[in-house]
């Protein structure tokens, strides 16, 4: 039940219309010619900015692994692939599930992307130069 918590946010990542979707299983783990976006989020912070003002975020490295912060500040870790232009996360620590979700990450820091997550909560997804743990407001 304590997983439950943790994996929400993690999930937000994956829009509605792409919350199904699997990983895909012979994709590269690092940037390549069919994810150019995913090198942008490389030293910069991928927010999930839900209606209430706090946050998610996540770190993507070249070597295919991610670590980030819930909204409740728990670390996170775990593996990203790249389908197309979409990102795919699995999530690693806590343990949870083994399901990955692909999400097209925002590579405008002005303009993101709105999306949703599993539970339908409407949340920002944006790009925010360098490591961002805390935001100012």
């Amino acid at each position: 039940m304590t997983r439950l918590p943790i994996l929400i946010p993690l999930l937000a990542l994956a829009t509605a219309a792409t919350a199904g979707e699997p990983a895909d299983k012979t994709a590269d783990k690092t940037a390549d010619k069919t994810a150019p976006k995913v090198e942008t989020t490389f030293g910069n912070t991928v927010m999930s900015i839900y209606p209430d003002g706090r946050s998610q975020k996540i770190w993507l490295q070249p070597d295919g692994k991610w670590t980030g912060l819930s909204r409740r500040g728990n670390p996170l870790a775990g593996s990203w692939s790249t389908k197309g232009e979409k990102v795919c996360l699995k999530q690693s620590k806590p343990p949870t599930l083994p399901i990955s979700f692909c999400q097209t990450f925002p590579s405008d820091p002005v303009k993101g992307i709105d999306a949703k997550d599993l539970t339908g909560t409407p949340i920002h997804l944006k790009l925010v130069k360098g490591h961002v743990e805390k935001v100012e407001g």
